[in-house]
């Protein structure tokens, strides 16, 4: 990422910075996450253990403090920026309004809340039976089961270890 430029003036000092301005590039947070690494001293600091800003060329040990590093005013003004915003003026704010709504309306249109109920209530009674057949299947498994257990012989079935294990309910 190239640095602003600064207006400077003949002594070399700074004389104006850049409004603070939204970044052009995605922060990336993700890439090291869950790897493993060997970190010793001999190793430059880009490729040691944590996150590396190479504008200010510091180690973050984790994504809050370099997401804090990198919105901080130590960070902005070695960009060349100043804390401040560019005030917007009418036709900018006209123009962004214009053009979120015109998103709005293309990311779908607004189904009506009756519409809307209906869907979700179907959706919610398919659930329920899927529920119920489920519970059912389930029934009709033990049930099978247990008239397999009746089949058997219960001399055979103790000796083989299987008497108490049949979950009959005393009363």
């Amino acid at each position: 990422r190239p640095r602003p430029t600064l207006r400077t003036g003949a002594d070399g000092q700074i004389v104006q910075r850049d409004f603070l301005k939204q970044r052009d590039y995605r922060v990336d947070l993700e890439s090291r996450l869950g790897k493993t690494q060997v970190v010793t001293d001999a190793m430059p600091l880009a490729q040691q253990a944590g996150y590396y800003c190479n504008v200010c060329e510091c180690i973050m040990k984790d994504s809050a403090n370099f997401l804090d590093h990198i919105n901080g005013k130590k960070h902005q003004r070695v960009l060349g920026m100043s804390m401040r915003v560019e005030r917007s003026t009418l036709d900018q704010v006209k123009n962004r309004f214009a053009s979120n709504k015109r998103k709005q309306m293309t990311a779908g249109q607004e189904e009506d809340l009756d519409t809307r109920i209906e869907r979700l209530s179907s959706e919610e009674e398919a659930r329920k039976a899927e529920k119920r057949e489920r519970k059912q299947r389930k029934k009709e498994e033990k049930e099978k089961e247990a008239r397999a257990a009746e089949d058997m012989d219960p001399d055979m079935m103790a000796m083989m270890g299987f008497g108490g294990f049949g979950g009959s309910s005393k009363a």
